[in-house]
C-alpha cells in the first residue's frame, strides 16, 4: 500500500492551484474550439487540453473527452521517455499520432510542449485532438475495412513539430500532402499550437504569482490525493473476482462474433482488470490499443466511484490493466485499430458498469446506452466550391435507464462528452440536405426506469456523388437491459435509391458483409440515407415503473397504450390517465 499523501501542500492550496490548472486546461480547450477549422473541433469538442509535469505525468485536464483519458496518462510519457527530456529546448513542440507508441487510435494527434523556469524543465503543455483527416483508404480516416494500420491513415512517430517556435516545415510537408482536406488541417493544427501557448501563458502566471516550487509540489500532492482517494474507495468494495464478457457482431471483415473478456479483481485497496481471456484480434479495424483498455477500464471505474475525484496519472497507481498482446484488447502491429476508441471503448466501459460493478453498486449501475458512436464518414468533390471536402460524424444515442432517473435522450456514448454537428453546419459545409433529423420515442427499453431515445436522420446527397463509408456495431445485439427491464432497439444504416420512397440496410442493398461497417460506398445525387442510432435500454421491472409516468410516457410517445397495459401493467383510461382500480388489478395479476 502506498504512505504517499501529498501532505506537504495544505488541502485549500492544493485545490485552490489544481483549480487554477484546470481552469488553463478549460481556457485552452476554448481556444481550440474558437480558432479551429473543422467542425469536429468547433463543434463536436473531440479534444482534451492538458497540462503535465516534467516526467509528462497528467495533472489536470479539461473536462471535454473522457475517451482519450488513456493517451493523456500514456503518450506524453512515451514522448518523453522516446525523445529524452534532455532533448527538449525552449520553443520545441513534438506531435504524434502512433497507436503503437501510447496513442489511441491514428485520428487523434498530440501535441507536447516543454515549459521552462529559469533554463530548467518543470512542466509539459499538451492536447489530443481528432483530426478529421489524415488520409488512408477512405475520406475521415475510418475504414472499416481496413485490415492492417498502414490504410488507416499517416502514422507519425514523435517527431518535432516546431523547433525553437519555429516550424519545422519539411513534417508539416508531409501531413498536408498525405491529408485529402490540407486547408482544414493545417488550421486546425495551428489551433492546437495556439492552445499550448495559452496554456503555456498562464502557467506562467501561475508560477509567478505562487512560486515555481510550490506548483510543481502540487503537482505531485494532487496526484498523491488522487491515489490516496482512490484507493479508500476501492477500500469499500468486497473483495473478489467478477467476470463480464461482451461481443463485437463482427469486424467487418468476416461476420464473425468478436468476445471481449474481463476477469476484475478487487484485493484490498487494488483492482486488476485482467482482459487476458479475450479473443485474439480481429483482422478488421475494432482492435484496441493498450491505452483505450486503460482508458475504459479506469473511466468505468471512476463512473462507479471516483465521480469526485480529480483526474490525473495518480489514477493509474491503485489500478493495474492485464491485457494479452495480440488480442483484440491489445492490438500488435500492423493490426488495424481505428475502430477501439470509438466502438470497442463504450462497450467495456458498460460491460464494467452495468455487468461486473453493477451487482455491487446498483444505484450507480446504468443499463446499456447501445455504446456506438455510429461513425458515419463521407467525402469528395464539392459541387459549389470545386473542392475536396471530407468529414467524420458521430450520432447520439440513448442512454440506458439507472436507479435515479430514466436515461438520457440523444446523448454521445457515456465514454465522450462530444457534441453533434448542428444541421445548419452540416448542410452549409457539405453537399447534404436533411430531410428529418427526429428522437426514436417509440423505440425505448422499457423498465422501472426506461431507456432514453436515440435518433433518426434521414439525408439526401446533394452532388453528384459521394464516398460514404461507417464504422458501427449493435446491428445484431440490442443494448441489454439491468435487473428486469427490457433491452433497448439496434443501430441501423439504411439506403433509400434515388426516385424510391423505400428504405433498405446497406447491406442488403450493396451486398456487403457487415450492416454497419464498409468502407467506399459511392452514392448519387438524390440517394438518400436514413442513420438510425440504438435507444437506451432499462433498468427494473417494467411492471414496477410509477403509473403516471407511464401516462406521460403515452402521451409523449415513448409507449402506446397497447404497451402501457401489457409491458408496464398499467391501464388507462380514454383521457389517458391512469385508471387506477384497473392498473391495480392488472398488477396484482387477476382479472382487469
Amino acid at each position: 500500500m502506498s504512505t504517499r499523501t501529498g501532505t506537504d501542500v495544505d488541502k485549500i492550496t492544493l485545490t485552490l492551484v489544481h483549480r487554477q490548472l484546470v481552469n488553463t486546461c478549460d481556457e485552452m480547450a476554448v481556444s481550440m474550439m474558437r480558432t479551429a477549422y473543422s467542425p469536429i473541433f468547433s463543434e463536436g469538442l473531440d479534444f482534451s487540453t492538458l497540462i503535465l509535469d516534467r516526467e509528462g505525468n497528467l495533472v489536470a485536464n479539461a473536462g471535454l473527452n473522457p475517451s482519450m483519458l488513456g493517451a493523456s496518462l500514456y503518450a506524453a510519457t512515451w514522448i518523453v521517455r522516446e525523445v529524452g527530456a534532455e532533448n527538449f529546448a525552449e520553443g520545441d513542440v513534438y506531435i504524434h499520432n502512433d497507436p503503437y507508441r501510447g496513442g489511441s487510435h491514428m485520428p487523434e494527434h498530440m501535441m507536447v510542449m516543454p515549459m521552462f523556469v529559469d533554463g530548467e524543465l518543470v512542466a509539459f503543455i499538451g492536447n489530443i485532438a481528432h483530426m478529421a483527416e489524415i488520409g488512408g483508404m477512405a475520406p475521415g480516416s475510418f475504414a472499416a475495412t481496413a485490415t492492417d494500420v498502414y490504410q488507416e491513415g499517416l502514422r507519425l512517430p514523435p517527431v518535432l513539430f516546431y523547433k525553437g517556435g519555429e516550424p519545422v516545415k519539411d513534417i508539416w510537408r508531409i501531413m498536408l500532402a498525405n491529408h485529402r482536406t490540407p486547408n482544414d488541417s493545417w488550421g486546425d493544427l495551428h489551433a492546437m499550437y495556439g492552445s499550448l501557448q495559452v496554456g503555456r501563458r498562464r502557467l506562467e502566471q501561475l508560477m509567478e504569482e505562487r512560486g515555481t516550487d510550490l506548483v510543481t509540489r502540487v503537482f505531485s500532492g494532487i496526484q498523491d490525493y488522487t491515489e490516496a482517494a482512490l484507493r479508500e474507495n476501492i477500500r469499500a468494495l468486497p473483495d473478489g473476482v467478477y467476470h463480464g464478457i461482451e461481443w463485437f457482431d463482427d469486424d467487418g471483415i468476416t461476420s464473425t462474433p468478436h468476445a471481449i473478456r474481463l476477469s476484475l479483481i478487487v484485493d484490498g485497496d487494488e483492482i486488476i482488470f485482467d482482459f487476458s481471456r479475450s479473443d485474439p484480434q480481429a483482422t478488421g479495424p475494432i482492435n484496441a490499443p493498450y491505452v483505450v483498455t486503460m482508458s475504459a477500464s479506469l473511466n468505468a471505474l471512476l463512473y462507479m466511484i471516483g465521480t469526485d475525484l480529480p483526474v490525473n496519472a495518480g489514477l493509474n497507481r491503485p489500478v493495474r490493466i492485464v491485457t494479452k498482446p495480440g488480442t483484440i484488447c491489445c492490438v500488435q502491429l500492423p493490426g488495424a485499430c481505428v475502430g477501439g476508441q470509438t466502438e470497442y471503448q463504450p462497450r467495456v466501459m458498460e460491460m464494467i458498469m452495468g455487468r461486473v460493478l453493477g451487482p455491487l453498486l446498483p444505484e450507480r449501475a446504468a443499463a446499456s446506452s447501445g455504446n456506438t458512436s455510429l461513425n458515419f464518414l463521407f467525402g469528395g468533390i464539392d459541387p459549389r466550391s470545386g473542392e475536396y471536402y471530407a468529414h467524420y460524424h458521430f450520432e447520439a444515442t440513448g442512454w440506458g435507464g439507472r436507479m435515479s432517473t430514466d436515461g438520457n435522450n440523444a446523448t454521445m456514448p457515456p465514454h465522450a462528452n462530444c457534441r453533434n454537428t448542428p444541421v445548419e453546419i452540416f448542410e452549409l459545409r457539405w453537399p447534404w440536405i436533411h430531410e428529418s433529423y427526429r428522437l426514436t420515442r417509440d423505440e425505448v427499453g422499457a423498465g422501472r426506469l426506461r431507456g432514453g431515445a436515440g435518433v433518426v436522420r434521414v439525408l439526401e446527397v446533394a452532388a453528384d456523388t459521394i464516398s460514404v463509408s461507417a464504422l458501427s456495431d449493435r446491428a445484431h445485439q440490442e443494448p441489454w437491459g439491468l435487473f428486469g427491464g427490457s433491452d433497448g432497439s439496434r443501430t441501423r444504416i439504411d439506403i433509400s435509391p434515388a426516385g424510391s420512397e423505400e428504405f433498405v440496410s446497406f447491406q442488403e442493398h450493396f451486398g456487403l458483409v457487415s450492416p454497419t461497417k464498409f468502407t467506399n460506398v459511392r452514392l448519387h445525387r438524390g440517394d438518400r440515407v436514413r442513420l438510425t442510432s440504438p435507444s437506451g435500454a432499462g433498468y427494473g421491472p417494467p411492471a414496477e415503473r410509477v403509473p403516471d409516468l407511464v401516462a406521460r410516457d403515452v402521451r409523449e410517445g415513448y409507449a402506446s397504450p397497447e404497451e402501457a397495459e401489457s409491458v408496464y401493467r398499467v391501464r388507462l383510461d380514454a383521457s389517458g390517465d391512469v385508471d387506477p382500480v384497473a392498473t391495480a388489478r392488472l398488477r396484482e395479476g387477476t382479472s382487469a
